[in-house]
């Protein structure tokens, strides 16, 4: 059994209380890679991706790949497709997780999980912003009223039918409410194109 305050159980206790950690969050601690290398080939923690640890016995969130794009791209706001689905607003289950980040912002190279980047000026991606824990990790994703505006701004990339879902399922679950909607279609410079959805479907309950 290793000694108490080793750095083996050091990194355990991170890992215990933030889920997944970086490896410059380990030498932050004054945990060497050494250590975490050998923690990884004794089956100890597990390497999620370069850079990525976790217990081998930590419980796997459904939103698991929100934690782990959240600690790849600390500046990133979850968005588009991957914020639709975890509002449960769509049936759709992205196969790449939407990150939002500003417009100068480091964008993470290829990796594990794929991570699909959308620029965001400064205004938009401080707006309407909340953080979740999943897994220990703080998660920022847009929210419900945000969200929908996004897709709508970015509706040739996620596609209209996608939106348009999100748009419906978010007036039918009340999860956001149609003045709601409308402050963050105008803020985002798409009332136009959303006041014919947002007005037919109030208009039909």
């Amino acid at each position: 059994m290793p000694k108490t305050g080793t750095q083996r159980d050091q990194a355990i206790k991170l890992l215990q209380k933030q889920g997944i950690v970086r490896l410059s969050e380990f030498k932050e601690a004054g945990i060497t890679a050494a250590t975490i290398s050998r923690m990884v080939e004794d089956r100890d923690v597990i390497r999620l991706a370069r850079g990525l640890y976790q217990l081998p016995d930590a419980p796997l969130d459904a939103n698991h790949s929100l934690a782990e794009a959240a600690k790849r791209v600390p500046k990133g706001v979850v968005c588009l497709a991957s914020a639709l689905a975890f509002h449960e607003l769509t049936d759709q289950l992205p196969q790449v997780v939407w990150m939002a980040i500003g417009t100068k912002d480091w964008a993470p190279k290829e990796g594990s999980p794929s991570i699909q980047i959308v620029r965001f000026t400064d205004a938009l991606l401080t707006d309407d912003v909340i953080t979740v824990q999943i897994e220990g990790v703080p998660v920022k994703i847009f929210g419900v009223a945000k969200t929908i505006a996004d897709c709508f701004r970015h509706r040739r990339t996620v596609g209209q039918s996608v939106a348009l879902e999100g748009l419906q399922e978010a007036l039918r679950q009340r999860k956001a409410t149609p003045a709601e909607i409308a402050r963050h279609a105008e803020r985002g410079g798409v009332a136009t194109v959303m006041r014919p959805y947002l007005e037919a479907l109030t208009a039909n309950g």
